[in-house]
Parts: structure tokens; sequence; C-alpha cells
């Protein structure tokens, strides 16, 4: 064998086994590894007045039926997908807007978002703590406005935790959306409007429809996103309010009970990976369809 042909070999080498194992290693090491791990504590025995003790037992997981757990397991999905559907309601239009506009508006508007992105949940946390508080709150400005006779605050509350997620996975879905809203045929919206639709008319009943799965997928995405949130449920919300997320910390730290909190993250992990599932069989039938 040539050197030139050894050299392609170990090229092709390179590239069928040495490139591909890369990932899988890293895969590996920060994510099945440690899933496997959590996944074993989770079975394990809690010992009163000490930490844990290898066993196998499904109490962990009994646990889940109790009236407790199952209404917070209940009002983290539900109040995610408010937050979801909420995000999706206000990201949309104003993305089909924005695709519609000109090019510099759209680099600003997509610059903004993505510096927005760069905001810590903590960040976004405190600072709407502040703008709903009654101090600093936006309630002076409509006092100044003569709205209101005195400042109040808002928060804690569920309607600031709620506009807290939405906040914070609005940019998510704008990104999401953005590709498919920009590559949409700008013939259907005319044709429409040639028929004599208006332009609400036409967005509602051509637009909206047509885009419909990835309008679903967006909604599943941002609710995944928003399930896992931990400190705006802290710190914007009331202890009623606190999620699924909230309280595996809680047990894990302040109760120091790592088994059920490992198996609480293994429900919450189930629950997102079911989404995601949905969301990839959406897009599958989307491609069956088109062919």
């Amino acid at each position: 064998m040539t050197d030139a042909k050894m050299s392609r070999h170990d090229q092709g080498f390179a590239g069928r086994v040495l490139l591909p194992a890369y990932p899988t290693v890293m895969l590996g090491l920060f994510f099945l590894i440690p899933l496997l791990i959590m996944l074993s504590v989770s079975f394990f025995h809690r010992v009163e007045g000490a930490f844990y003790e290898p066993a196998f037992e499904f109490s962990n997981y009994a646990r889940f039926v109790d009236p407790f757990f199952i209404k917070i397991m209940g009002f983290s999905i539900g109040l995610s997908l408010s937050a979801a559907l909420i995000a999706v309601m206000i990201a949309f239009p104003f993305t089909y807007l924005l695709t519609r506009s000109g090019r510099s508006l759209q680099i600003v508007a997509l610059v903004f978002l993505l510096a927005v992105l760069s905001l810590s949940e903590v960040i976004i946390g405190f600072s709407w703590s502040t703008l709903l508080s009654r101090t600093a709150g936006i309630s002076n400005l409509f006092v100044a406005l003569g709205l209101m006779e005195r400042t109040a605050a808002y928060y804690p509350s569920l309607p600031a935790l709620v506009i807290g997620l939405v906040y914070l996975s609005f940019p998510y879905t704008v990104l999401v959306l953005y590709p498919s809203l920009s590559r949409l045929d700008p013939e259907l919206s005319e044709a429409a409007r040639m028929m004599g639709a208006s332009p609400a008319k036409t967005f509602f009943t051509v637009v909206v429809p047509v885009m419909r799965r990835t309008i679903m997928s967006t909604i599943i995405l941002a609710f995944v996103f928003t399930l896992g949130a931990y400190i705006l449920p802290q710190t914007l919300g009331k202890p009623p309010h606190w999620t699924l997320s909230v309280h595996i910390t809680d047990q894990a730290i302040f109760e120091a009970n790592l088994p059920f909190a490992a198996a609480m993250a293994i429900l919450l992990l189930l629950v997102s990976l079911v989404m995601v599932a949905i969301t990839l069989l959406m897009g599958n039938d989307s491609k069956g369809a088109k062919g």
C-alpha cells in the first residue's frame, strides 16, 4: 500500500470512527453517567438521622401518589403550559410582522433578542421584582399619571410569576418561529388579499392554519423550557406557587432526602422527554405529509 493510499485510509478511519466517537464519549460522560447515577440514587433508602444507603426500593416513587405531590406536579405542568401558550400567542404575530419588515429592522430585533438571552434567570427575576414592587415599581408611574391613588406591590403573586416566565421564554419562541415564518410563501397572503380578505382575516385563516404544526412544536418547546424554571417561582411567586424544580432542591438540600429528590428529578425528566418526543413525531408527520 502506497503512502497516498495509507493517508486516505487513515483519513477515512478518522471520519468513520474517531469523529463520531468524540461526541459519543462526551455525551456519555456528561449526560448518560450522571443520569444513571441519579436513577440509581432514586431507588436508595433514606436513613433517618443520616444521609442514605444503597438499596432497591420503590418507596420514593410511591410517594408520587400523595395528593400533595400530585398537586405540585399538576400546578407545575399547568403553569408552564400557560406561560408557553401566552408566550407563543405574543411571539407568533410579533415574529410574523418582523419577517415582513425591512432587513435592517429584523437584524436589530434579532440582536436585541439575543442580548436578552444573555440575561440569567436571576437577573430577570430580580428585575421584575423591582418593576413590580411598591417602592420603585410601575405603580409609581400610574400614581404620577393619576391612574391610581397610591402605590401597590404586584408581587409575589401568580400573575407576576406568569409574566416572568413569559418574558423568559419569549426570545426562544421568536427564534424558533423565525426560520419557518421567514420561509412562508408570501403569495399565500397575497392571494387571500386579492380575494377580499382583510389583513387580520388573512392572518387567522391562512397564516395560522399553515403554521399550526410549527406553533404546536414551539408551544411544547417553550413548555419544556419553563418547566425547569427555578429562580422565578421563588422570586416572583409565593410558596404555594413553587414548582417541582424548587421542591427538588428543597428535598435535596434542606430536607437531606436525596433519593426522593432524585426520583422527582427523574419524573421531571420523563415529562420533558415525552413532550420532546411529541415534537419529534409532529416533525416526522409533517415531513411525511410533504413527501
